[in-house]
């Protein structure tokens, strides 16, 4: 397959306009979808406006939606906040870092004859500008802010875009089908849907 030659983007602009022409065609090259956002550098002025935070649990953004090939948002992590480990619904999942640290933990797809609980395989934890890739071949995570004094925020990108993943308990391996929802789209806030249960992934 032919790489084609890409600009490091400098703007959040640029980092947009860089991915819709990556993802024009069916075939997603990982790599190169991971460095370039790797290589766009975190800079706050540019995504503030989408970066919402919310007291209890952290928030999903929606940034841009890709022509349908893929969802671009923001998440936004209090002090402490955390998903449940989850899936991604046979999609790619990237995740940069813009700012704090969040930490990674990887786990096994739980089997019939669970023992002890759902099996982790690793850790990592992410800084500011780091971009981390993960599909559901390659397992499960849960992804957490595990400072107590400091905020993250995070770019994620899914392709294709989902409207339901499955969350796991790390005990029993049960899942349940979970509604993605989100806090805003385009930097504003999006009405308030009391009836569904938000499992922010």
């Amino acid at each position: 397959m032919e790489q084609t030659e890409v600009m490091k983007p400098e703007t959040l602009e640029e980092l947009i306009k860089t991915l819709h022409k990556l993802f024009e065609s069916d075939s997603v090259n990982v790599e190169e979808v991971q460095n370039i956002m790797e290589s766009y550098e975190s800079k706050p002025h540019e995504w503030m406006k989408y970066a919402k935070f919310d007291q209890y649990r952290y928030t999903r953004n929606l940034v841009n939606e890709g022509n349908g090939k893929f969802n671009l948002m923001i998440l936004c992590w209090g002090e402490g906040h955390g998903s449940s480990i989850h899936d991604h619904t046979d999609s790619h999942c990237f995740l940069k870092l813009l700012q704090g640290q969040l930490k990674e933990t990887l786990f096994d797809w739980p089997d019939r004859t669970l023992q002890g609980g759902m099996l982790q395989r690793s850790q990592q934890v992410l800084l500011e500008n780091q971009c981390a890739y993960i599909n559901d071949s390659l397992g499960l995570h849960r992804v957490e802010n595990v400072s107590h004094t400091e905020t993250a925020i995070s770019l994620h990108l899914y392709s294709p875009p989902f409207q339901t993943c499955r969350t796991f308990d790390q005990r029993t391996g049960h899942h349940n089908s979970v509604k993605m929802t989100f806090w805003s789209k385009f930097g504003e806030r999006t009405p308030y849907e009391s009836t569904v249960s938000q499992e922010n992934n």
